[in-house]
């Protein structure tokens, strides 16, 4: 380049043109950050989340980037993994459960944080109150604790001969002991028996169930749990070979093989946080967006392990039923 040339691209700027527009037109980035591992990336919860930012306008690779953070179920990797998150100044974190919000929460401030959880976000510290979150936190509860309780009064329904049920809990759940509590009061309302069994890993769950046959607990109450969800499979199959009916929190369940599920619809809520995340980009603030929680709730039968298990599942349950399957 001649040096007049050079200095005429200069005193215009021009220089600096292709930096600038580079810069300008750098997509934003969420990080989904998750207790959980890879294999949620083929769910439909994350393209029902990915759906939810594209309603705002929002599409991965054309005008976003989405980066995924895993801890693989070792909670002690999610504050390190966070910290990353913070350092690299990403626009929004998309929190998949309870652990990776906390963790999220004490890392930044300032990066607003969309957060999906079973638990109560007023009473584990992440918004101020459901209507008006304060900070820089926002999402969707799921609630756990409520539901359980609705869970124990169907299954109560479905098998009224049981005079001992058993609940399934993860103690690493801040909900376990209220709702332990809480299930402990409904089930003397009943005049049944209940006991309480805890696990938080693969072997954990083994051993409750054989805690459940020593204990002749008729029926199983399961919690509510991103753990005991991404270990559905075992904890259908051990029901089934253990012929005990069970009632879980997810369609999801029910759909492998479980009895009966009660609970939101996960897809939908992960759109809802897609959308919170969107509008987020597009400039509202976390503080402005109310927590929110679900309205309906999906109850799902399960016909043939209802057979299996021999039973016959009344007609006010059925009539009910959102979904039967056969």
């Amino acid at each position: 380049m001649r040096r007049r040339e050079l200095l005429l691209l200069l005193a215009t700027g021009m220089i600096g043109v292709p930096a600038v527009r580079a810069q300008q037109n750098a997509m934003p980035m969420i990080v989904f950050l998750s207790s959980g591992s890879p294999d949620l990336l083929s769910s439909p919860y994350l393209a029902s989340f990915r759906k939810g930012l594209s309603e705002t306008g929002y599409v991965e690779g054309q005008n976003l980037a989405i980066e995924y953070r895993w801890a693989e179920g070792r909670y002690d990797r999610l504050p390190a993994l966070a910290t990353d998150l913070v350092g690299r100044k990403v626009d929004v974190i998309a929190a998949s459960d309870l652990i990776s919000a906390l963790a999220a929460k004490s890392a930044t401030s300032t990066i607003p944080i969309v957060f999906v959880t079973g638990t109560d976000p007023v009473g584990d510290g992440l918004v101020a109150s459901l209507a008006r979150p304060g900070g820089n936190l926002t999402g969707f509860s799921l609630m756990v604790t409520e539901l359980t309780l609705k869970r124990f009064e169907l299954l109560s329904e479905l098998v009224p001969q049981i005079g001992a049920f058993a609940a399934l809990v993860n103690p690493n759940n801040s909900n376990a002991d209220p709702l332990a509590r809480e299930m402990h009061e409904a089930a003397c309302a009943k005049r049944v028996r209940l006991h309480i069994l805890k696990a938080s890993n693969q072997s954990g769950i083994d051993a409750a169930f054989s805690t459940l046959v020593e204990l002749h607990a008729g029926a199983l109450v399961v919690m509510a749990d991103g753990f005991f969800f991404s270990r559905r499979e075992q904890l259908v199959a051990l029901a089934a070979r253990h012929a005990v009916p069970s009632i879980y929190g997810f369609r999801e369940f029910a759909a492998a093989g479980g009895l009966i599920s009660y609970g939101a619809n996960l897809a939908a809520v992960y759109r809802q946080e897609g959308i919170y995340a969107g509008k987020i980009l597009s400039g509202a603030k976390p503080e402005d967006l109310p927590v929110q929680q679900p309205t309906t709730f999906e109850l799902v039968v399960n016909l043939k392990t209802a057979k299996a298990l021999g039973l016959t599942v009344p007609p006010s349950i059925l009539a009910r039923a959102d979904e039967v399957i056969e």
